[in-house]
């Protein structure tokens, strides 16, 4: 996959996830947790920006271990809110957990791959 497709990806991954926190109910927990999962989701495609502009190698790991630890927080947050029944479209909730999962198995070969690139 090429670098400007993943980012496209994820910022529509941003997207999906403002668009469906749109719909929660005003309770505490929803309103904390969704708050919480457009910051996550969000940094994810901001980081991935720098990221592409790394200085080095090692600049360009950190920024891509940054986006890997926004997006498994995210996909946390997505299914703490399907079990406590907080996202109601289960249909969209279904389709973001799983490209949640997609982009963090994306990561990890992404980050896998440049770690080769610093070990002599």
């Amino acid at each position: 996959m090429k670098a400007i497709q993943l980012e496209d990806r994820l910022i529509q991954f941003a997207i999906d996830v403002i668009l469906i926190t749109k719909k929660i109910d005003k309770s505490f927990a929803s309103e904390h947790l969704a708050k919480q999962l457009i910051r996550s989701s969000t940094s994810v495609a901001l980081n991935y920006g720098e990221a592409r502009s790394g200085e080095s190698t090692r600049d360009f790991l950190h920024k891509m271990k940054v986006c890997l630890k926004e997006l498994r927080e995210s996909y946390i947050n997505l299914k703490i809110q399907k079990g406590a029944s907080l996202i109601l479209d289960l249909d969209k909730l279904e389709k973001l957990l799983k490209e949640n999962d997609e982009l963090i198995s994306i990561f990890v070969v992404s980050i896998k791959t440049a770690s080769t690139k610093l070990k002599p």
